[in-house]
């Protein structure tokens, strides 16, 4: 099971408590992004691209406690930029597991196994490290374009899960990708011991370098992760709602739930979601009560949300779904007991992909001409 009881339990009494009062609209996980500077410059990251002069900026930590407390959301994802170079990190992580808010730092690991070393953290049921990996070692140093980043996170989370951390990986996925390079890569994370795996399809920020390589057709996304996620091996365990995998697989339809994942940084509240920058709140209600919610999600016609799938929209639709209906605990029970999604015409697929010749480029689907590079000016560690 990729998700602890305890955590089950804390988001079905939330989910539940937020319905019985009546209320449409609440937040699941608040996205806290405490600052954009990264140690990397991934050729499909759209934070990065900001002026040196924001890049320094951090939010302290009595911001990120007053926007946990506002918030009120049960979880907190911790993205950024890399968490790990914040100088608060520690106090704001210590301050959420007082909390007793469910956190997933996010991190591409390259300071992980580090930071372990110096002690920063103690292992708690409260706090998982979500660990960027784009696939298996040559796919992943080429997506985010530095050679050695793959083996580096390796470290970091062989060395976490050995001291008793919750470890998850969160993998974003382009067009072109191999499946079956995917599917080898579920078992190199299976056998590092790894708590559970994330996976999404990837979202077209408008600031990322690299535009070509994003998933643009639904019907594409939903065919490549049917192969990716069908005739299922036993050992694999993903860190998400089943009812969500499903909807990639195309088995489900649902509607985005923008505010599902608020996210808060240095800049504000933003309007409407992670993804998408329509502007600010200065406070949570104001997001909540002024953002025109009618006009963002793919029933709306919005042109920025009729290829989206990404988790931070559609997950809290699939969980919402989980506990406001008979059905929708079902299915979930069901994908829990019963999830290898036998398919014989995607195995099929499967084999006919791997008679076909993918280098680098071809099974990350990066369309960037450049080499991995060495580096890169952002930061410094």
């Amino acid at each position: 099971m990729g998700v602890p009881l305890s955590q089950m339990w804390t988001v079905a009494t939330y989910v539940l408590s937020q319905r019985l009062r009546g209320r449409k609209r609440y937040p699941l996980v608040l996205m806290l992004e405490p600052l954009f500077r990264c140690n990397l410059a991934c050729a499909g990251c759209g934070k990065i691209q900001y002026p040196a002069h924001i890049l320094k900026r951090n939010l302290s930590a009595d911001d990120c406690m007053r926007a946990v407390d506002e918030c009120g959301a049960p979880m907190v994802s911790i993205p950024g930029g890399e968490p790990l170079l914040h100088p608060e990190i520690k106090e704001i992580v210590e301050r959420l597991v007082a909390k007793r808010k469910y956190i997933y730092l996010c991190t591409n690991a390259l300071l992980l196994k580090q930071r372990l070393e110096e002690g920063v953290f103690k292992p708690s049921k409260y706090l998982t490290f979500s660990v960027h990996m784009d696939g298996q070692e040559e796919h992943h140093d080429f997506a985010v374009c530095r050679e050695g980043t793959y083996k580096t996170a390796v470290e970091g989370i062989a060395l976490a899960v050995k001291m008793g951390f919750r470890v998850t990986t969160n993998t974003t996925l382009f067009d072109g990708a191999d499946p079956n390079a995917v599917r080898a890569f579920f078992d190199e994370m299976t056998a590092l011991g790894v708590e559970g795996m994330m996976v999404s399809p990837g979202y077209a920020y408008p600031k990322a370098p690299d535009q070509k390589s994003f998933l643009r057709e639904r019907r594409k996304t939903n065919e490549f992760f049917e192969m990716v996620l069908s005739n299922r091996k036993k050992g694999w365990v993903f860190n998400q709602s089943p009812l969500f995998l499903e909807f990639l697989m195309g088995k489900r339809d649902y509607e985005c739930t923008p505010w599902g994942n608020p996210t808060y940084n240095i800049f504000g509240w933003q309007k409407p979601c992670y993804l998408l920058q329509d502007g600010y709140a200065d406070t949570f209600q104001q997001l909540m009560e002024e953002t025109e919610w009618g006009g963002y999600g793919r029933a709306s016609g919005n042109p920025e949300c009729q290829q989206c799938m990404v988790h931070c929209g559609y997950e809290p639709s699939a969980v919402d779904h989980t506990f406001s209906s008979i059905g929708g605990m079902w299915g979930t029970i069901r994908a829990m007991m019963f999830g290898s999604y036998s398919n014989p015409a995607a195995e099929q697929r499967l084999e006919d992909e791997a008679k076909r010749p993918h280098g680098p480029l071809v099974q990350l689907g990066i369309a960037v001409e450049s080499k991995p590079m060495a580096g890169n000016a952002v930061t410094a560690a």
